[in-house]
């Protein structure tokens, strides 16, 4: 049976360079776990794999979409199933490993891919552009009151301060006609692989300084750039994530770029530390620190 090693973390604990060591130690490909680095539009700001990082160690999920698509963590859930379990030799994703290192900090991601995500419908496009269309005139506050007349138990729950979460349980009821919460059986799936879950962790004032170093690396590499070529579809999903808000605000004359720089760092250790609750309540991860490479890989060959 095939074994699923997966490698997750906060963000800036350092989960690059050792997964590099890793996958050239298994001599396996590297799964990307970020729901962000699939864009190919945004690789500064989303800390994406160099291309000489992909020469090194081959990388799945990393650019292969646009920021105009729609992705979500049930088609990621759908295409890591069929990389890992098919078997056709005409298959676009062939993968012929008796090992898999699949790496990242996206929550959901990794959860799909190991417990299963609720098969919700796909929302069509015409209640996508509706609800779009609404947000933008109405307002989110107007959307949220609404969700709570349709659907209080999840009202409850959601993150009403983020319109991609609000706007996606509003589309499934109205296209549906059921609440969203009658979708979330929450009935962890059965996968025709072993799975191994290491975590990574450091001192939070360690991880905070680390985030903050790389903040001002990536302003010197061209996050400033990037997000202006991409400004004019400030509207997008894909675009509502930390690093291209705050630089849209300061485009937009409401701050001023050392504010912005001062904003990102502050909410990617808010980001952060939502990360280390999600993957707190997780018993079957097993935690180093990332800078034992040689224990991790020992303990990578014990599982084997």
């Amino acid at each position: 049976m095939k074994t699923l090693f997966i490698i997750l973390g906060p963000t800036g604990v350092g989960k690059t360079e050792l997964c590099l060591q890793i996958a050239e130690h298994l001599n396996v490909p590297i799964i990307n776990a970020d729901s962000r680095q699939i864009f190919r539009e945004l690789p500064i700001g989303t800390a994406a794999p160099t291309q000489e990082q992909q020469n090194r160690v081959k990388h799945y999920f990393v650019g292969n979409h646009s920021i105009h698509d729609y992705y979500s963590a049930a088609m990621y859930e759908e295409d890591v199933m069929h990389l890992l379990t098919s078997s056709l030799p005409d298959s676009h994703l062939p993968y012929d490993k008796e090992e898999a290192l699949l790496t990242g900090g996206s929550m959901m991601y990794i959860d799909a891919v190991c417990d299963g995500i609720d098969d919700i419908p796909t929302v069509d496009e015409v209640t996508r552009a509706t609800m779009k269309e609404r947000l933008e005139k109405e307002g989110l506050p107007a959307l949220v009151e609404e969700l709570h007349e349709l659907d209080p138990e999840h009202w409850a729950i959601v993150d009403r301060n983020n319109p991609r979460r609000v706007v996606h349980a509003l589309e499934i009821c109205h296209m549906t006609g059921n609440t969203y919460t009658s979708y979330r059986v929450h009935k962890v799936k059965q996968r025709p692989f072993n799975i191994v879950k290491i975590g990574l962790r450091r001192d939070r004032e360690e991880i905070y300084e680390r985030i903050n170093a790389r903040v001002l690396q990536m302003m010197e590499d061209g996050l400033e750039a990037e997000a202006r070529s991409v400004y004019p579809l400030k509207g997008l999903n894909s675009l509502n994530t930390v690093g291209y808000k705050e630089m849209f605000d300061y485009f937009d004359g409401n701050i001023d770029l050392q504010e912005a720089v001062r904003q990102i760092q502050s909410n990617s250790r808010r980001y952060m530390r939502k990360q280390e609750t999600w993957f707190k309540k997780d018993e079957r991860i097993k935690w180093f620190h990332p800078d034992n490479v040689k224990e991790i890989i020992n303990y990578i060959d014990a599982c084997r």
